[in-house]
């Protein structure tokens, strides 16, 4: 399989991905006293869908809970399978994520709305992990959502 394949951009191929997620990492996840921030709210969301919320905050040291869900600091510390890392990090931040990105070997990475990175998604999708660059989760799930009903 040519790489390319695991770079998903189409509405399809997008929707394929969300009717199988059940488990999300939400790497940069913002706690509840942020409540107004994406970071936070998609995250919310999720949980508020039936997705199992799994957060992964980078800052807030003192933090052992964020929407009633233990946190973990690294991916790889994450037991059992995740479907998809949603990232909420800078796109100059995100080569710090790769190596943990690449021990935990999710399903498919989601680079949120506003964020791209050409090399890291290569990286990625050559690992045979598929990649969202440049979208809302939370948008594109209530979509998913308003087709399969």
């Amino acid at each position: 399989m040519d790489w390319r394949e695991q770079l998903l951009a189409d509405e399809a191929a997008i929707f394929r991905l969300l009717s199988t997620v059940r488990r999300v990492a939400v790497l940069g996840v913002k706690t509840e006293q942020q409540s107004d921030q994406p970071a936070f709210y998609v995250a919310a969301y999720l949980a508020s869908a039936g997705i199992e919320v799994v957060p992964v905050p980078t800052y807030y040291p003192e933090v052992r809970e964020i929407l009633g869900r233990p946190v973990y600091r690294r991916l790889a510390d994450i037991p059992g399978e995740v479907d998809l890392v949603d990232v909420f990090r800078r796109p100059e931040q995100i080569e710090a994520h790769l190596e943990d990105i690449l021990a935990k070997r999710p399903r498919a990475v989601w680079l949120q709305l506003g964020i791209r990175h050409e090399a890291a998604a290569e990286r990625l999708a050559r690992a045979g992990i598929q990649v969202v660059q440049d979208r809302c989760l939370m948008v594109d799930h209530r979509r998913f959502r308003a087709a399969s009903a």
